[in-house]
């Protein structure tokens, strides 16, 4: 099976259509092998289980940026707006998430990529990122895309107020909105249900830190605690939905079923994508579903006046480890190149995995592609569009941003592939 794998997930490197957005051609070489994955197979076997398999790609989509006062884009000492949080300027530069205009354009250019919903992260009832669901809601109904939730590690309570927290999304931005634009996921065989996704549950109790000591993880929670919240949830929606889907952003298959959760669905570009075909196999014998996420790796920003011990320290460039010039034409290039075929393969070794027959995605009837992400400007993995390298103003080369000579590659490039299945 692997050797099958190898074959089919090659790199691509056909050039970049256009969506929506300036026409300029992604970078390119002569090094790339020929795509051999199987696309119109693949596609045929999709659209013969689900109808609309734009329903089936999902960014992740965080709603927690502001201006007057800066929010998020201030964090580590940054001084918005030339000077944020950020390896790379966006098109949009420092947006706020509870902006129309900025809505609007997201939603343009999400829904002319090819996906159909976004997973919010969400820290809590009566959070900044609660409070602007509804007008989030309101601009990706008005362009066909749905919203489903990521529910992350919002305080020392969130296991117990899971069910509650469940029940409440469901109600306040389904049930009373006559569920206009709630995602619900559907299977192959057309039932249909909500999908939850949470972070950091399946913790380790304690860690090593940079200098050896072991450290207390915060949010730990034995897996018994969670067992208890998500059987209190099917049980409580049981006759609501012939399934709900909960899914844990983890790598731990065998602690992911301890904990009653439907899945895994991890979220770190760090990890290596050739290890994906192991943990599927895993989860597939515990019965869970699985889906890892598509990237174009990540460019994660650096920490300001951090005391010199401190254990904080930004990863690698991802994928490749090796230092950029970034004023530099043709490390620009060298690592868009890198994006591009991390895209390529990120989507084929999702695609390949979850449609094979001999993994338990096919047997579940279920198909969910997650993006990492659209617009988690911290950690650089963004396929939101970045600033051309050749439009920073003199101000913000001052700051050393990672902008690329194209910022509207990774959409671009995704979008061709996307409309290829």
């Amino acid at each position: 099976m692997e050797s099958t794998r190898r074959g089919f997930l090659t790199a691509c490197g056909a050039a970049a259509g256009s969506c929506l957005w300036p026409g300029a051609q992604a970078a390119s070489d002569d090094t790339d092998p020929p795509d051999q994955f199987p696309w119109s197979d693949v596609s045929r076997v999709l659209r013969a289980q689900f109808p609309d398999l734009r329903r089936h790609f999902a960014f992740e989509y965080y709603p927690w940026y502001a201006s007057q006062p800066y929010r998020h884009w201030q964090q580590w000492d940054r001084k918005p707006p030339l000077d944020i949080a950020a390896s790379s300027m966006p098109f949009l530069g420092a947006y706020d998430s509870r902006s129309t205009a900025v809505l609007e354009q997201h939603a343009r250019w999400i829904a002319g990529c090819g996906v159909g919903v976004v997973n919010l992260s969400w820290w809590g009832k009566g959070s900044f990122s609660d409070r602007v669901v509804p007008l989030v809601m309101d601009v990706m109904h008005a362009h066909d895309i749905q919203v489903t939730f990521h529910l992350e590690p919002y305080g020392p309570t969130r296991v117990e107020r899971f069910p509650s927290d469940v029940q409440y999304l469901l109600h306040e931005y389904g049930e009373k909105r006559s569920w206009d634009s709630f995602f619900m996921h559907q299977r192959a065989d057309g039932t249909r249900g909500p999908v939850f996704k949470l972070f950091n549950t399946t913790l380790p109790e304690r860690v090593a830190d940079c200098h050896g000591e072991l450290q207390d993880v915060p949010g730990y929670r034995p897996d018994s605690d969670w067992t208890r919240v998500t059987d209190q949830v099917r049980e409580q929606f049981r006759n609501e939905f012939p399934h709900i889907t909960l899914l844990a952003d983890t790598w731990d298959a065998r602690r992911v079923k301890e904990a009653g959760f439907s899945g895994i669905a991890t979220y770190d570009p760090a990890v290596e994508a050739t290890g994906w075909l192991d943990h599927a196999l895993v989860a597939s014998r515990q019965g869970l579903v699985f889906s890892f996420n598509v990237n174009a790796g990540m460019d994660e920003i650096s920490r300001r006046n951090l005391a010199a011990d401190s254990c904080l320290t930004p990863r690698p460039f991802i994928p490749d480890t090796a230092s950029f010039d970034w004023s530099s034409h043709e490390d620009r290039v060298r690592a868009t190149r890198l994006g591009e075929r991390q895209i390529t393969d990120t989507l084929e070794r999702s695609l390949f995995l979850q449609t094979h027959p001999w993994l338990g995605n096919v047997s579940a009837g279920f198909f969910l592609v997650y993006i990492t992400s659209f617009n988690e400007w911290h950690e650089g993995t963004q396929f939101e569009p970045m600033k051309n390298e050749l439009d920073l103003s003199p101000a913000e080369r001052e700051v050393g941003y990672h902008n690329p000579d194209d910022g509207f590659y990774r959409l671009r490039h995704l979008a061709k592939l996307i409309t290829r299945v």
